[in-house]
């Protein structure tokens, strides 16, 4: 009796999860490239301005944070807004690569001990991961794709 109120409550919850778990992922993911961006266009208010600006070798960084602000935000408002997800997306993976080159130029900066102790800043970098995953989560949904909580259920629809 209590076993079939814990699997039927189990299972509501998992609905719940597979509903409107890809809009939280897109959203929150957004809020995320679009606050840190946001800050990136105050100078000294970012975090990340410091690592920016001794890993861009090619650019003058009072040129390139600007644009990197840009681009972050037009992530975080594509991701949040839910529009364009292809470009949004192709955006987002363009940019990740260029966030983990602090790890090889400024290993001083990000390991303690290498390879597993990260300071404040490795981590920072390494969190990455996740934004990554839940870009490849998000892209596979541009043609449809979909969570579903039962896969039998599913299949019978």
């Amino acid at each position: 009796m209590i076993h079939e109120y814990f699997d039927k409550l189990d299972d509501r919850i998992t609905q719940w999860m597979a509903r409107y778990g890809l809009i939280t992922l897109r959203v929150g993911l957004g809020i995320i490239f679009f606050w840190f961006g946001m800050l990136k266009f105050f100078p000294g208010l970012s975090p990340a301005e410091g690592l920016v600006r001794n890993t861009v070798y090619f650019m003058d960084p009072d040129l390139f944070i600007p644009i990197l602000a840009g681009w972050e935000v037009l992530i975080g408002l594509g991701l949040i807004i839910g529009k364009y997800m292809r470009t949004t997306l192709f955006l987002l993976f363009l940019q990740m690569p260029g966030t983990v080159l602090p790890l090889f130029i400024l290993p001083e900066v990000v390991w303690t001990t290498f390879p597993f102790g990260l300071t404040l800043e490795g981590q920072y970098i390494v969190k990455n991961l996740v934004l990554v995953s839940a870009g490849l989560v998000l892209g596979a949904t541009v043609r449809g794709g979909r969570l579903v909580a039962d896969v039998e259920k599913a299949e019978k629809k």
